[in-house]
């Protein structure tokens, strides 16, 4: 199913330049160069719908005369690389294989299996490139890894904005409060949401070039995924997810789900983590680029009622967008002193309040603490690789409570969330856990642990939704009072 707004813009169209002088982003001024081919190295946007980096290549191979190589490749040395990881981008590029054959695409695929296995396959398909265009994107590795390849490589390298709905470079620096966004999001939506009609380059790649690049390329259409990462140098106790697949369908399944039945209640459903279907639970496609966040708008706005669509857009368009541009302006977005500076002050001066119980990260990855409903919402991460967000803030804050320094509580949660969740290491991950020391916050009234932090119970969660159900569906529990909750 597709939601269209208008009669798409052609790729040679003003419009696409326009927005590509935005989400362009040159690495080096380097001379043009000889080369068979225009790669386009697949990182952080795994489709190839909605795809500014691939339009970008694909225009850039038109002008130079030449075909577009899509290469797209997985390795073991990413942090908390783990079976659930691999097999959800494994499926994803199985599916694109596919596609690509229909579309008529030159898309292969390259495994690394170990780390002592070859580590320079795409400086070695760079190295006969005219260009190297690649998704800009600042957490998971993905900007660093690319910095790196820019100042290795002899031709021009250049990254290219396709995360969020909003050009990065409309907001060129820190936004500190979602309504500073907020207006000129909403304002300019109907635009960032125009479609483009996607083609093919009009020279394809010969198999001979292909062939001569001496690369082992996964056969991903007859992969056995199960049996090729046990094969890998990757954390084999974080397991698949059985019922969760990655790819474009599986997103848009989810998304057609959601829009038939949640949507419409989203702004009260939303607030239950019982309900599986009351919110989006996109979060994972998303992360990895499946599926474009201006898809899931689309159809948001063409099936919601305005006030849930409101509630809804602020979630998928303010905030995500809120904390794309927090990980893109502060380098720092890994470390507690991204905190505002009264969240600082707080923490120093009541660095030394007694806690009422410490917990160890055993006790915690293994959801062993005397609160069941945090027990419960640790079990749906490692189970599911996701956790509902009305109990993921209150997950995180209680860390803060059970750790004798708030940098113990803060790396926990980092370690927590991108060792099981499938959207770990994203720029949403780490602003929710910043939020939980203060950021994108006001200070509250001064309590002991909490400083000026904003406070919450896990006890008063109990009135606001049905934890029993929650506790029950992830840990088989009933809800006794949670100790130490604070």
């Amino acid at each position: 199913m597709r939601w269209h707004t208008r009669m798409p813009h052609s790729l040679d169209s003003e419009f696409v330049r326009e927005q590509l002088e935005l989400r362009a982003v040159p690495l080096a001024k380097r001379a043009p160069t000889q080369g068979e081919y225009v790669l386009y190295w697949m990182a952080s946007t795994q489709r190839f719908e909605e795809n500014w980096a691939l339009r970008f290549a694909t225009l850039e191979a038109d002008r130079l005369g030449l075909p577009l190589l899509i290469h797209h490749g997985l390795d073991p040395s990413y942090p908390y690389a783990s079976d659930r990881v691999h097999a959800f981008v494994l499926q994803g590029a199985r599916e694109l294989a596919a596609r690509a054959r229909e579309m008529g695409l030159a898309y292969r695929f390259a495994l690394r299996r170990t780390r002592d296995d070859d580590r320079r396959v795409v400086d070695r398909i760079a190295s006969r490139a005219a260009l190297v265009v690649t998704d800009l994107f600042p957490t998971a590795g993905v900007l660093e890894r690319t910095l790196r390849f820019a100042d290795r490589v002899a031709c021009r390298v250049v990254m290219v904005d396709s995360v969020g709905i909003a050009p990065a470079a409309e907001f060129p620096r820190e936004q500190s409060a979602a309504f500073q966004m907020r207006a000129r999001l909403l304002k300019g939506l109907s635009t960032y949401l125009e479609e483009v009609e996607d083609r093919a380059p009009r020279r394809a790649l010969g198999e001979s070039v292909l062939a001569s690049l001496d690369v082992e390329w996964l056969d991903l259409e007859r992969l056995d995924i199960t049996r090729e990462i046990a094969r890998c140098e990757i954390d084999h106790s974080v397991g698949v997810v059985s019922n969760v697949e990655g790819g474009l369908r599986a997103a848009r399944t989810r998304l057609e789900e959601f829009v038939g039945d949640g949507l419409d209640a989203y702004d009260e459903r939303r607030r239950d983590p019982s309900d599986e279907d009351g919110s989006s639970r996109l979060s994972r496609w998303l992360h990895f680029g499946m599926i474009a966040s201006a898809e899931v708008v689309r159809a948001a706005r063409a099936h919601a009622p305005p006030p849930v669509l409101d509630s809804f857009l602020n979630e998928i368009v303010v905030w995500r967008e809120m904390s794309l541009n927090f990980c893109l302006r502060r380098s720092d977005y890994m470390k507690l002193r991204a905190t505002p500076q009264w969240a600082q002050r707080s923490m120093a001066a009541h660095k030394d309040d007694e806690r009422a119980v410490i917990y160890s990260l055993e006790e915690l990855e293994t959801g062993k603490t005397g609160s069941e409903l945090w027990n419960a919402s640790q079990q749906e991460l490692v189970q599911s690789g996701t956790m509902h967000n009305a109990v993921r803030q209150l997950w995180g804050k209680s860390v803060i409570l059970w750790k004798r320094r708030y940098g113990d509580a803060f790396r926990t949660l980092l370690h927590l969330n991108d060792k099981y969740a499938l959207d770990g290491r994203d720029p949403n991950g780490f602003s929710g856990i910043q939020w939980c020391f203060g950021r994108f916050d006001r200070p509250f009234p001064e309590r002991a642990v909490w400083g000026t932090i904003r406070p919450m119970s896990l006890e008063r969660a109990r009135s606001k939704y049905d934890t029993q159900s929650y506790i029950q569906r992830w840990s088989g529990a009933t809800c006794d009072p949670p100790a130490a909750a604070g």
